[in-house]
Parts: structure tokens; C-alpha cells; sequence
């Protein structure tokens, strides 16, 4: 029951929380199916997710295009905490019963739940309007974020001593992305910037193991908004490309309300990125480095930083193929495979569907819908 909450929860935050949602997961069919690469290939609409510069890179019958939207969820159990927790809580309803032999199964699951890593989920949410020009392309665009975070403090001879401590974090931000393209001795150069407006907020709660619930999040909030910028640049020749990004340029973070004497603080850090791609009409291929490492909380062991790849089949522009993998450097998760399916009838309308499976315990999927004319 309690695995369906996270996903549940995830799904709905994604979806209906724009005002309390950051960057570490775009939600975009395409670039999700390619083991979530993007530095290089993303497409004019998703590019201010990825790289402004990609903004000014389009087709020469592309006027206008509508991404409406893109949506996506995340869900990482690593030591499989939630199904222990589900197993304690009804061994504590089993001895409140009077099952008073519940008590050895509660001592046995207190000590298997004591240090297992945090759970986390996030979802994802994008909307953009494009205008592909010569003399300045720009990408109006709209992305939401949200993680929740839950870490046990187990006291292996009292349940009712143990707690979990519940943290969410929202983020959004509203901007417009930028871009020029240049030629310069048969070599193509792309520039672009994103200034952009975000807001944060955290929630915090304390709950006693046996009263935890994912559904009742939204306590002891706090806000906080900021003005940042994203920069990129793509180098183009023949079929070749290299894009580099250097994405919320100035630090941001938002700590948490205290709680029982605790806090948690969670850091929006510069992220420099490098992407290289072979991109044809029937064929792309991908691969991103994470040049930095993503702090996210200060409290827990949850850095992450990738190197990704990913490639695409392209049938006659009307259909799709997409796989990829992506690996986390810090080995906070583990190394996802990623496969999509792109529908494009006519080069109009197009459909992208995406998941990513390392385990029972760590997947995700997104869909887009988008228009281009």
C-alpha cells in the first residue's frame, strides 16, 4: 500500500504542485528514453531543460512549436526501506491486538530498517513555447520539480522511540531561454542564455514509525524565490556536435523549518555539463558528463553525478526508437537502462513515452505531448 503512495504522491505533486516544485530530473519523453542525454540532442522545445543553446538549432520548416506537457516520475528505494517499514507497522498493529508475540518480529524488523539508505521520489512537470528564428530563436518555458526524501532514526529497543523524518522540496521556475547560431569557415557556433525566475519550498515532519504516512507532507513549510541564469554553447560540423552548459549560475539554497532540533538544507549548486552527438536524418547518438557533482541535501548521503549515453532510430521522421543508460559517478543510484518510443505523424504532432528500470527498487517513466508547424 504504501509503495502505491509513493507513486501516487509523486505522480500528484508533479502534476498539480507547480508552486511548490528543481533541476535535477526534466521530465521530456525524448531525451528520457535516450538515457535521459540532452546536452547535444535535445530538440528545440526541450532544449532550456537541457541547453539554451539548443534553442537556435531547428529544421528550416520549424515557425512554431507547443510542448503541452511533459510529465515524469522517479521512485528510488534502494534497501527496499518502504517494504520494511509497511512489515513493521503491521507488526506494531499485530501486538496492539494483543499479538504479544509481534514483539519479536518488531525487535528482528527495528534492526534490518537501522541504516538502510533514504527514499526518495521525485516528479516533474514542462511546458514551453517555442519561436525558431534566425535573428534570435527563443523558447518560453515553464518547469516544475519535486523531491520528498524520507530517512529513518531507529532506536533498536523502543518502536516507539523510532521516527521518520520526512523532507520534501519544491521548485519552479519561469523563463526564456535565448539562443543565436553563427557560421564561421564552414563550422556552425550556437549561443544561448536563460535568465529565468524560481521559487523554492520545503516542507519537514516527525513522525513516530507507527504514525508515518507519505500522504501527509505538508508541514512547517517555508519559501523562498530567486533570480538565476543558465548559459550553453554548441559547436557544429557535418553531422558532429559538442554542447556545453553551465546550468543555475548562481547558488541558491532553502533550509528547512527545525523540527525536534532538526533541520535540512538543500542546495541548488551550479551544474557544468558536457555533451558530444552524431546526429543524421535516421540516426543520433549521445553522451553527457556531469562535470560537477549535485549536492542537493546537506544532511544526506544523496550526491549525485552521471555520465550518460543514448542513442535514437529514426524511421522515415514518423517513428522512434530510443534506448540509453546512465551512471551515477557518486553511486548514489544505481546505473539505470532507459527505452522510448516517438510517435511523429506528418512532423506535426509528436508523442514520446520513456522508462527507466535498475532494479524493483529504482524506476521512472515520462510522456510528452508536443506540436511543431
Amino acid at each position: 500500500m504504501m509503495k502505491k503512495n509513493v507513486i501516487a504522491l509523486s505522480l500528484g505533486l508533479a502534476v498539480a504542485s507547480l508552486s511548490a516544485q528543481a533541476s535535477t530530473f526534466s521530465a521530456d519523453g525524448r531525451s528520457n528514453g535516450m538515457g535521459n542525454v540532452g546536452i547535444a540532442t535535445a530538440d528545440y522545445l526541450a532544449a532550456p531543460f537541457y541547453n539554451p543553446a539548443l534553442t537556435a538549432l531547428y529544421h528550416g520548416s520549424d515557425d512554431f512549436g507547443v510542448l503541452i506537457p511533459a510529465v515524469g516520475v522517479n521512485a528510488n528505494d534502494p534497501d527496499s526501506s518502504i517494504e520494511t517499514i509497511d512489515d513493521l507497522q503491521d507488526a506494531i498493529d499485530s501486538l496492539n491486538a494483543g499479538n504479544f508475540g509481534a514483539q519479536a518480529d518488531i525487535n528482528r524488523l527495528l534492526v534490518e530498517l537501522n541504516g538502510k539508505a533514504p527514499l526518495a521520489v521525485n516528479g516533474a512537470l514542462g511546458l514551453a513555447i517555442a519561436v525558431p528564428n534566425k535573428a534570435i530563436a527563443a523558447n518560453l518555458y515553464l518547469k516544475g520539480y519535486v523531491e520528498v526524501a524520507a530517512q529513518t532514526d531507529v532506536n533498536l529497543t523502543d518502536y516507539q522511540q523510532t521516527f521518520i523524518d520526512l523532507v520534501a522540496f519544491g521548485y519552479s521556475e519561469f523563463g526564456l531561454a535565448l539562443a543565436k547560431q553563427y557560421s564561421i569557415s564552414e563550422q556552425k557556433f550556437s549561443f544561448g542564455v536563460t535568465p529565468k525566475l524560481q521559487q523554492f519550498t520545503t516542507y519537514i515532519q516527525r513522525e513516530q514509525i507507527a504514525n508515518f504516512d507519505l500522504d501527509e507532507y505538508d508541514q512547517n513549510e517555508t519559501t523562498d524565490s530567486a533570480f538565476n541564469l543558465d548559459a550553453g554553447a554548441v559547436w557544429m560540423k557535418d553531422n558532429y556536435r559538442v554542447g556545453f552548459t553551465l546550468q543555475n549560475m548562481l547558488k541558491q539554497s532553502i533550509t528547512t523549518k527545525t523540527v525536534n532540533g532538526r533541520q535540512f538544507t538543500y542546495e541548488l549548486t551550479p551544474q557544468a555539463k558536457i555533451g558530444a552527438a552524431y546526429a543524421t536524418q535516421s540516426i543520433t547518438v549521445g553522451v553527457d558528463l556531469d562535470l560537477t557533482t549535485q549536492k542537493r541535501y546537506n544532511e544526506l548521503n544523496d550526491n549525485t553525478q552521471f555520465v550518460r549515453i543514448g542513442a535514437e532510430g529514426n524511421a522515415w521522421d514518423w517513428a522512434q526508437l530510443r534506448l540509453g543508460y546512465e551512471h551515477d559517478l557518486e553511486d548514489t543510484l544505481d546505473g539505470s537502462f532507459t527505452a522510448g518510443l516517438g510517435f511523429s505523424p506528418f512532423g506535426v504532432f509528436n508523442i514520446d513515452i520513456a522508462g527507466s528500470y535498475a532494479g524493483e527498487n529504482q524506476l521512472g517513466g515520462s510522456a510528452n505531448i508536443s506540436f511543431t508547424f
